[in-house]
């Protein structure tokens, strides 16, 4: 539970306004993950990327954010929340500037992981910001509706905010339009957003950083490689046994670090391991929308930039109205039954989503499943985000949004990698089957049938999410969620 004492008035009078300017960092930052999608096919002529490390563009965002949301957690708790929140910005904002000058993929590739360093520190700056700003308990509720809805809805406006630059301005401006946000952001932090920090020992875990990260980015970069060294080459047995050597390195710097980057008992709390579980799976399953369905609409369906980006606004609109749906109705359904019945939901919008065949229509055979998707995010992140966030002390507050940060971009690269090599083998496979030149035709279904695979597997991992959600997290132990009001996010 926490223990937050009351706020001076002086406080109390700008949480809403600290919270607005956290948003439009979080916003900032979530839409990066996504605006280059539309672009990637720009990205890839301009700077010469192979297919199969086009990814990498995405990935190495997704990889830095995801691998040191950890550090940035436990940072912010330790040197300062709006300290960390303002230092992310500045890292955020320069990287941003450093993308747009990009002239070789080398170049893009290195100030994408920067770019996603100062994300990890901004992201559990923020979202820690939020959690010791406002009570437990229904304000708190309906202030992390908000971030819930900003966040998510963000990563969706990415994909039309990418598609008018790049075809208007070119691919250069997705990653410039973040240099006057993110001043403007530094500007509003220091006037409006409280300085706070755990007290107790200080210090960061930088050896556990390393050692996770690099864990991670060779877990996600021996299952693209799978493509050309197969799942049972040595190339990637031993990177696996290099993965599990890093990964046990990380466990035990944690258990006999003096100021750990993940204290191990914090997930003694139930709720608080089960919700990050199933974001993992959520994450991997909401990567394959953006990024395959984007591919689909131009490589398939002929769409521009623009247009692809515009057939992603009713996706945007329904985040954003469900996650009021949602914050309206955890108090009188439960979180938990709320979180299942949107993952479930959204495992639907999936299945549609694998049954678009190559001379498909977006009305007919995109926007049903977009719909339905939209909806079904919309009712998960709210709930799940509270449940992450439930019966955590102010100390670990920062470490508990790093933590479900991290869930979510760990469970994307990885989810992306997975899916990504899914949906190139059956590619492959057909193509096989097609003859030794298939024409033009027959590389398109081929294609769409990699694309097919991929929406199928993202659905199975939606619903391992409801299983796991249904198995660890309990009813009584997110009780005090009941308190959320009936207030629609932003109201």
């Amino acid at each position: 539970m926490s223990t937050a004492a009351p706020l001076p008035a002086s406080v109390h009078d700008r949480r809403w306004l600290a919270l607005v300017v956290v948003c439009i960092a979080q916003f900032m930052v979530v839409l990066d993950g996504t605006v280059v999608n539309v672009a990637l096919p720009s990205i890839q002529e301009d700077l010469g990327f192979s297919a199969s490390s086009l990814q990498w563009v995405v990935n190495a965002y997704t990889l830095a954010f995801g691998g040191f949301l950890l550090l940035g957690g436990r940072a912010a708790d330790f040197l300062g929340r709006r300290r960390l929140f303002v230092a992310g910005v500045v890292v955020f904002t320069g990287a941003s500037l450093l993308n747009g000058l990009a002239t070789s993929s080398e170049w893009l590739i290195v100030a994408r992981a920067l770019q996603g360093l100062g994300g990890a520190m901004v992201s559990p700056a923020a979202l820690s910001i939020v959690t010791t700003t406002f009570r437990e308990g229904a304000e708190r509720a309906k202030a992390l509706a908000v971030w819930a809805a900003i966040a998510v809805g963000g990563a969706a406006v990415g994909l039309l905010a990418g598609g008018i630059l790049t075809e208007y301005l070119s691919w250069e401006w997705i990653f410039f339009v973040n240099v006057p946000i993110g001043i403007a952001a530094i500007a509003l932090a220091f006037r409006y957003v409280p300085e706070s920090k755990a007290p107790g020992t200080h210090g960061v875990d930088v050896a556990g950083a390393i050692s996770v990260t690099a864990g991670l980015t060779l877990l996600v970069y021996a299952i693209v490689k799978t493509q050309d060294y197969g799942w049972l080459s040595v190339e990637t047995i031993g990177m696996g046994i290099a993965t599990i050597a890093l990964l046990t390195a990380f466990v035990i710097i944690e258990m006999r670090s003096k100021a750990p980057l993940v204290r191990l008992g914090i997930f003694r709390i139930r709720s608080l391991t089960g919700a990050n579980l199933a974001m993992l799976a959520v994450a991997g399953g909401m990567f394959a929308v953006f990024y395959f369905a984007s591919i689909y609409l131009q490589q398939t369906l002929g769409f521009t930039p623009v247009q692809t980006g515009l057939a992603f606004l009713p996706l945007t609109a329904g985040i954003i109205a469900f996650s009021g749906v949602a914050q309206q109705i955890v108090g009188r359904v439960g979180v938990r039954e709320v979180a299942m019945v949107g993952m479930g939901v959204a495992a639907i919008g999936l299945l549609l989503l694998s049954r678009a065949p190559v001379d498909g229509t977006y009305v007919a055979d995109v926007l049903p499943g977009l719909l339905v998707m939209s909806a079904g995010l919309g009712l998960t992140f709210v709930p799940m985000t509270l449940i992450a966030t439930t019966g955590v002390t102010d100390e670990d507050a920062g470490l508990a949004s790093g933590i479900f940060n991290s869930s979510q971009q760990i469970g994307g690269a990885l989810g992306l990698a997975i899916l990504s090599t899914v949906a190139a083998t059956q590619t492959s496979n057909a193509l096989e089957n097609a003859g030794a030149q298939p024409d033009a035709a027959q590389q398109a279904s081929a294609l769409v049938d990699g694309f097919q695979s991929a929406f199928a597997i993202g659905a199975g991992l939606m619903l391992l999410g409801v299983v796991i959600a249904a198995l660890l997290i309990r009813r009584r132990d997110v009780a005090v969620v009941a308190e959320a009001p009936s207030v629609v996010p932003g109201a």
